[in-house]
């Protein structure tokens, strides 16, 4: 009888989150009350003011976070993705949860970042950044503890390629010289394990410290290989992942001979990616590359355990 009581009086006082798309009963989403306590409660402002527009949209919390990883695909996931009419995307790069200055602006200023969205849609934001930075998983952990979150990975190897190229183009867009590759993976006649890009292809360490703060069941792997050579299948599970009904088709990709990659066909309107994305590696000597895949083959082991799954890499 004591327990029963106990049970009653924990049903009474236990405040009752109401999911903002019922139909679908997604965990990590949250209703416009409980945005309106998150706020109160972790915001570093205490001027929290909702933004409702006249057609009953409003800016809310990301319910959903591409939280990486860098060069593995983290735009081509967000554009397919966006293709769901239920799906609310932010367009630019946020970076609230690693840039101090932003993050000091509370999160007020993070929701004033997120597109407008009906209540039946989850808001999804992507940064990159955020999978490597170590003070990250707590931040968000600390806002919602039920978030939902998409991790897109490559081949190791690959991404330390891509890496170095975007680095490159940028430096020669602004026509100022950059090192060649080999200048960043040789140190002292060895492999630079120092090396930025290096570091952000261990993904173990990385994940492990996401780990400590949700459940693996939380965080969605997207094999980024297999996206760009055969995007459907890695979406189909994308949608599961988040509770969406079915609504992106084989029909919504075509693949582009010219570019060479996957483009989105949408209401009879086709788009590619932005010309940066897709570039061409640098060449690498082979005994180097092989050097680089042997470096990996033990992290990628470990990160393999850690998630309970294996990738097709090198």
């Amino acid at each position: 009888m004591a327990a029963f009581l106990l049970g009653a009086v924990l049903l009474v006082v236990q405040p009752q989150i109401v999911p903002s798309r019922p139909a679908i009963n997604l965990k990590a989403e949250t209703s416009q009350s409980v945005q309106s306590e998150l706020l109160k409660k972790t915001s570093q402002k205490n001027d929290f003011k909702e933004n409702i527009h006249s057609n009953g949209s409003c800016q809310q919390l990301p319910q959903t976070i591409i939280i990486g990883v860098r060069k593995g695909g983290t735009r081509a996931l967000l554009e397919m993705l966006s293709l769901h009419p239920d799906i609310a995307a932010a367009e630019s790069e946020v970076h609230f949860f690693d840039w101090e200055d932003h993050y000091r602006n509370g999160l007020q200023w993070y929701i004033n970042q997120m597109p407008f969205s009906y209540p039946h849609q989850i808001t999804v934001e992507k940064t990159p950044a955020y999978f490597t930075s170590p003070k990250v998983p707590e931040r968000v952990y600390n806002m919602n503890q039920s978030m939902r979150l998409l991790l897109i990975l490559r081949d190791p190897s690959e991404r330390v390629l891509s890496d170095y190229t975007q680095v490159f183009y940028n430096h020669m867009q602004k026509h100022k010289p950059y090192p060649s590759i080999e200048q960043f993976l040789i140190k002292d006649g060895e492999l630079n394990v120092d090396y930025k890009a290096i570091n952000r292809s261990l993904y173990y360490i990385h994940m492990q410290n996401w780990l400590k703060y949700f459940p693996l069941d939380h965080i969605h792997i997207v094999d980024g290989d297999k996206l760009i050579k055969d995007p459907f299948p890695e979406i189909e599970k994308v949608e599961r992942f988040l509770n969406l009904s079915p609504q992106i088709n084989a029909s919504n990709f075509y693949f582009n001979k010219t570019k060479g990659f996957y483009c989105l066909r949408d209401s009879g309107r086709e788009r590619c990616l932005h010309e940066s994305k897709g570039r061409a590696h640098p060449r690498v000597d082979t005994r180097l590359l092989e050097e680089l895949h042997e470096y990996f083959h033990e992290p990628n082991k470990k990160f393999f355990e850690l998630v309970g799954r294996t990738f097709d890499w090198h």
